[in-house]
């Protein structure tokens, strides 16, 4: 399943690979950075503080240690979803004072540091079975990483992970850098992306937007699909689905900027501000002023008719 290529490859197996990644996290973290993100973030999930840049450094080291068939990707990937809690203080305190830190933290520090942990994960008793932010998204990064391996095959599981993660920390990847990329070249994706855009789950319905964020934004892609699912949901009052719209139709502008025009057009008085404040960002000034005095006048019969 595994073959390390590495002679100092500390890991032999996905679960001890997730371990030796989850280890070095923990090391990098930050109980300042972690406390500020979970409060941003409205996660409840245990936070090590690790930003993102530092946590692919984590996984394309681990990755460069070790050749992975696709049984193996799962395998960590899962591992890595599913890892939880914490050690207690004595073996905390050992790691942050390591090698990942810089400089040494006095005593005082290393009490003030642990209890930011603790209270970031909400570790007392009960938090010893808190996912570990940090792995979920290194396991985001590893399916992105492995996506040659990959395919509509392991649908189920994006899908899965995309219900569990409910923040678009974690969505927006794995929808947009790893689902987006197989599903556009791959068709047996066709039918999941079409349950997807109608889906109860706004966060599955923002996953069948993004999907296409991609390849529309590097000139190739499916406009037709993805505006006909845009067009289906350009009415929603969901902040993240709002949001997604126009993120893909910024995106799509920034090489076809008259295609999406022509769209937006006969819809702008149905858009919400969200969308169209993303939307017009690279149009000309002829186009954006266009869209947006249709939206105002959509606006303002809106309120009319609620008056």
């Amino acid at each position: 399943m595994i073959v390390i290529m590495s002679p100092n490859a500390a890991a032999s197996s996905p679960q001890s690979l997730a371990e030796v990644i989850e280890s070095e996290l923990r090391d990098r973290g930050s109980s300042v950075r972690a406390t500020k993100e979970r409060a941003y973030l409205k996660s409840n999930l245990l936070h090590y503080g690790v930003g993102v840049p530092g946590t692919r450094a984590v996984v394309r080291t681990a990755l460069r240690g070790a050749e992975l068939d696709h049984d193996g990707i799962i395998a960590l990937v899962e591992a890595l979803w599913n890892s939880t809690g914490a050690p207690d203080n004595a073996s905390c305190a050992g790691k942050l004072g390591g090698a990942g830190r810089a400089g040494e933290l006095t005593n005082t520090s290393r009490v003030a540091e642990l209890d930011g942990v603790a209270r970031a994960g909400d570790l007392d008793g009960a938090g010893r079975g808190t996912p570990i932010y940090e792995c979920r998204s290194a396991a985001t990064m590893v399916l992105i990483q492995k996506q040659d391996r990959l395919g509509a095959g392991d649908s189920d599981l994006f899908e899965r992970l995309l219900r569990q993660a409910r923040t678009w920390a974690l969505v927006d990847p794995l929808a947009g850098d790893a689902v987006g990329p197989l599903s556009e070249y791959d068709a047996e994706f066709d039918p999941v992306l079409e349950r997807w855009a109608s889906d109860e789950d706004f966060w599955i319905r923002r996953s069948a937007l993004l999907a296409h964020l991609r390849p529309l934004r590097e000139s190739r892609g499916d406009f037709d699909r993805f505006s006909r699912y845009a067009d289906a949901m350009l009415e929603e009052k969901e902040f993240f689905i709002r949001k997604a719209i126009g993120w893909v139709l910024r995106d799509t502008a920034r090489t076809r900027p008259d295609m999406v025009f022509d769209w937006m057009l006969p819809r702008a008085h149905r858009a919400s501000g969200v969308t169209m404040r993303e939307a017009v960002k690279h149009l000309s000034p002829e186009q954006r002023d266009a869209l947006l005095a249709v939206s105002v006048r959509g606006t303002r019969r809106t309120r009319a008719g609620s008056g």
